[in-house]
């Protein structure tokens, strides 16, 4: 059996179609469920029961789960960046997570995890996923991952587990994840609304408005990429998950017009006071390291990837995978 946490979300649900596209249905879906829409994320999905994430971790401490599971694919965290409370995210991204990795020692199960391009803060070190203990993550939820991957390696469990640090994921299923969604699902949802999208201004000359960068990856690349490492169960280490090309917000909206088939009319509005200081104008993944390895893909292009989304999702009756 594959436990995949987090197999409602927007990742997680995403990587369950494409085990299930591969053959693989034998799987223990993990996740807070809520009273939200997220559920439609496994519509149409094959695999063995849907528990709670506190039930499971009741039934990891209790033995329930120590024959039978071959991999734990742990995607399950707060993924919120603007999220203040640290005590929540100590106990609900790094415990939770040492917890399930030190079960996963004891029974000789392997371990794929999220961690986060967060963590690299400003960026002022670079995006390279061969470097650690100098980052300064921006924001409680990066920091909460960095702990996280830093606990790996100071006990020497990259040789064994696999870390993801994902980049600017966008694509369908993200839905639920309201203001933590993509700007692509955004500047749809702007478009439909008012023709128009609007992007924060530059607060610094080195970037005109909406010329700030992010590494921006289609989650259809990103489960392929899994795959390949989730398929080799050598596979191990912690490596960066993006496209290793930035660009910028314009281009990202002037692609959703495209898709949509609209003018292109983008507002520049200020950048509210509290984003100033943890605000990443430049993001891209170092992607040698997965370069190196047979994970690695040939990415799609970012028109590619958000014409595909807008078009045949965001535009469909069903709009999800």
């Amino acid at each position: 059996m594959i436990v995949v946490t987090g197999g409602a979300g927007f990742i997680g649900s995403c990587f369950i179609k494409k085990l299930n596209d591969e053959g693989v249905t034998d799987i223990l879906v993990v996740d807070h469920f809520g009273t939200g829409d997220k559920w439609k994320n496994l519509v149409g999905k094959k695999f063995r029961t849907m528990i709670d994430k506190d039930a499971f971790m009741y039934g990891l401490e209790q033995g329930t789960f120590d024959e039978g599971v071959e991999q734990i694919v742990h995607l399950g965290a707060c993924t919120k960046t603007t999220e203040r409370d640290c005590d929540y995210l100590l106990e609900n991204n790094y415990h939770y997570s040492i917890k399930i990795a030190t079960h996963c020692i004891n029974n000789d199960i392997r371990f794929i995890y999220a961690s986060s391009a967060a963590s690299y803060g400003l960026g002022e070190h670079g995006y390279d996923d061969r470097l650690f203990e100098q980052l300064k993550p921006l924001n409680m939820y990066g920091y909460s991952k960095h702990l996280f991957d830093l606990w790996v390696l100071q006990n020497g469990f990259d040789k064994r587990f696999t870390g993801i640090k994902y980049f600017n994921v966008f694509g369908p299923n993200e839905y639920h994840k309201t203001d933590m969604a993509s700007m692509v699902y955004k500047a749809y949802l702007q478009i439909q609304d008012t023709g128009k999208v609007r992007l924060f201004k530059s607060t610094t000359p080195q970037y005109d408005n909406g010329a700030q960068q992010r590494d921006f990856v289609y989650v259809k690349d990103v489960v392929a990429v899994m795959w390949n490492m989730f398929k080799d169960t050598n596979f191990a280490g912690i490596y960066n998950l993006g496209t290793g090309n930035a660009r910028s917000w314009n281009d990202l909206v002037r692609a959703v017009f495209t898709a949509m088939d609209k003018p292109v009319e983008i507002e520049y509005v200020d950048m509210p006071e509290y984003l100033k200081n943890q605000y990443q104008n430049y993001t891209q993944a170092d992607m040698q390291k997965l370069n190196g390895t047979d994970a690695s893909i040939q990415f799609s292009t970012l028109e590619e990837s958000v014409g595909d989304y807008v078009r045949n999702y965001l535009m469909a009756t069903w709009q999800h995978l």
